[in-house]
């Protein structure tokens, strides 16, 4: 979780995982819009670079401060409800966490969430953060309006519709401006049946298409090497809380499996890698099925402890069963020490010059390596493998995107930087980062 006190008092800047760091020389908490609009009008007149830093969960640069670090940490919070179109208006330095529970004061509730909690509501919409279920969108699907600060230092508001602006702001990595307030869909509170069970792989693949459009999320975990996957389904309920008990049961339990279990065994295989396929087969013989219910935000998101790093492509959904064999195929070949279950959710096409579905719905595979263990020569055969599925990654993860590679997956990038240069003329957002993605 975000600490404010490490971030004044450090020198250094560094995202979650640790494998980003920088030493901004300037670092602002701005408390206003008119704060904002003065901190990118000097960097502007000093010819320095902004970054809005987040909760630094970003395993990517795209957030690493070159010049100026910004955190939109005071700016926080609910600012008006209207009821009857259903929207909410957000200060955008407001966490995921924070969301749920406002809402629920108002009778709403977000439509959906990833299954970690602690971004701030400007770096998810930014970079496409996105939970699972066939028919939902990203997190920034459901703006309808941004209001930024551009890199003039003048204050804008934007309302979604079918033009460049709204196209280039969808997934903006943060280039066109410093996203101060957000104004999203929301949809009347609810809760979430939410069923774990443990599968072969061969039987999950068998049923898949089927699956992903008789619940309203699905999500699977692989363990490399093995034929087991842990399955995650969850329906919408009457809203309903869940009791104090199972709370902390549920707690006792991540407590007892993931910080202490899993970290055990992900220090084991830190130590002796080869062990990591012998880890793998028996995490999936100790898969945890359960049954539960709440509040859709209490459902959604799992607590993350054991630190990562980690890669995320989004392929076409039509390729995921040829996709998982060939990665089931490699793990069976012993080609990689890799103990941490494979993510897998799917979502619907949406709009947007940046967006990784590019309008196709998709299935997102997550890749995950543990902290201090060598992950390049598995990203590296990740991202090759990717090619062939037309995968896309996600901006907020690791990759190995080059500019070349960024237009030949993105057929609009012309027009968003087009926008980026209208906005940001200047390049106040422009980083050495980003300048290698998006300059030819």
């Amino acid at each position: 979780m975000f600490s404010i006190e490490k971030w004044k008092n450090g020198e250094k800047w560094t995202n979650w995982a640790g494998n980003v760091i920088s030493y901004p020389g300037e670092m602002y908490l701005p408390q206003s819009i008119e704060d904002v609009v003065n901190i990118v009008k000097q960097a502007r007149e000093t010819g320095k670079t902004i970054r809005v830093t987040g909760a630094a969960h970003s395993f990517s640069a795209v957030a690493m401060p070159e010049h100026i670090a910004l955190s939109l940490h005071n700016m926080r919070g609910l600012i008006a409800v209207n009821e009857e179109k259903q929207e909410v208006t957000l200060w955008a330095g407001t966490y995921l966490y924070e969301i749920g529970p406002l809402l629920a004061k108002h009778g709403f509730a977000l439509s959906n969430m990833g299954d970690i909690q602690e971004q701030s509501i400007a770096g998810a919409v930014s970079t496409g953060t996105h939970g699972t279920g066939v028919t939902l969108g990203s997190l920034s699907s459901t703006v309808t309006k941004w209001g930024f600060v551009d890199g003039t230092g003048t204050y804008r508001e934007h309302t979604r519709g079918l033009d460049d602006l709204s196209e280039s702001l969808h997934v903006s990595l943060g280039m066109l401006g410093v996203l101060v307030k957000v104004t999203i869909k929301v949809i009347p509170l609810y809760g979430l049946h939410y069923i774990g069970t443990r599968d072969t792989l061969t039987n999950g693949l068998t049923i898949f298409a089927e699956d992903i459009r008789q619940h309203r999320h699905v999500e699977w975990f692989y363990f490399p090497g093995s034929e087991t996957i842990q399955v995650k389904r969850m329906d919408v309920v009457d809203p309903v809380y869940q009791s104090d008990w199972s709370r902390r049961i549920e707690i006792m339990k991540l407590q007892i499996v993931e910080n202490g279990a899993f970290l055990a065994m992900c220090e084991l295989c830190k130590w002796k890698p080869s062990l990591s396929g012998t880890m793998s087969k028996i995490a999936a013989a100790n898969v945890v099925e359960g049954e539960k219910t709440g509040i859709s935000y209490e459902i959604y998101p799992s607590p993350r402890s054991v630190k990562f790093q980690e890669s995320e492509y989004a392929i076409p959904l039509m390729y995921f069963e040829a996709c998982m064999e060939e990665i089931h195929a490699t793990f069976k070949k012993g080609l990689f020490n890799v103990h941490f279950p494979l993510e897998c959710r799917t979502t619907a096409g949406e709009a947007g010059f940046l967006s990784p579905t590019q309008g196709q719905e998709s299935a997102f595979i997550a890749f995950h390596m543990y902290k201090g263990m060598s992950e390049e020569p598995y990203f590296e055969w990740i991202h090759t493998m990717m090619k062939k599925y037309k995968g896309r990654p996600h901006w907020g993860k690791q990759n190995h995107l080059t500019a070349e590679y960024v237009y030949e997956l993105y057929p609009d990038i012309e027009k968003f930087l087009a926008i980026r240069r209208q906005y940001d003329p200047d390049n106040v957002f422009f980083t050495g980062y980003l300048r290698k993605l998006f300059t030819l």
